[in-house]
């Protein structure tokens, strides 16, 4: 397989490390949406990335539609997500929620950088919608640390929660303060000590 895409993009290094744990062998192309949009678009008609060529050159795009494709690669029991409920929709929605708030830091972003006149209505609605989901997360995580969760092995909400927190702090310095979301943070630096999450991983690079 193939895996397109810069890995100081969380939606393609929660692929490339979901890859890795599954031990399923792939190349990575390291390609820009802004300086290899020409090299991808064959691939991709969205010019997006995480993008996965299959070893049948079928390709796959949006990280939850790719990872449920190598879900089913491995066996229920190494899944990354758990196979009964109600763990499977609480870990789904984890994933969600820290993946949405990637999402809302990605736009921000643009809208700060890449916009000659930026949007205070759009900026303030993102701002307030990462920081409400961070709570959210930070409350819930909390609670569950207490017994015991993040114990066990890694699974597709920590590595979301995780590659998402990076990409914040990278992205957006300031914007939240680890000291308010101690839970989440905390293990965020531990997940990152890990040599799969050292191996797949990449400073932020601001398009130009």
């Amino acid at each position: 397989m193939i895996l397109i895409g810069q890995y100081d993009s969380p939606f393609v290094r929660r692929v490339g490390i979901a890859l890795r744990l599954y031990e399923l062998p792939f190349e990575h192309r390291p390609w820009s949406v802004f300086g290899d949009a020409e090299k991808i678009r064959p691939y991709n008609p969205l010019t997006r990335v995480p993008t996965l060529v299959l070893d049948d050159g079928l390709v796959l795009v949006e990280s939850h539609g790719i990872l449920d494709y190598l879900d089913g690669l491995v066996a229920a029991e190494r899944r990354l997500f758990p196979v009964t409920e109600p763990a499977r929709h609480r870990a789904v929605r984890t994933a969600g929620l820290a993946m949405g708030f990637a999402e809302k830091a990605v736009s921000l972003f643009y809208e700060l950088k890449l916009h000659r006149e930026v949007s205070q209505v759009w900026a303030e609605r993102c701002h307030a919608q990462i920081l409400a989901t961070l709570s959210v997360l930070e409350t819930e995580r909390s609670q569950h640390s207490a017994s015991g969760a993040f114990a066990g092995r890694v699974g597709h909400a920590d590595i979301a929660l995780a590659v998402a927190w990076r990409f914040l702090m990278e992205a957006h310095p300031g914007i939240a303060s680890p000291g308010d979301y101690p839970t989440l943070a905390a293990e965020a630096a531990r997940l990152e000590a890990l040599p799969v999450f050292q191996a797949i991983a990449q400073p932020f690079i601001p398009p130009a």
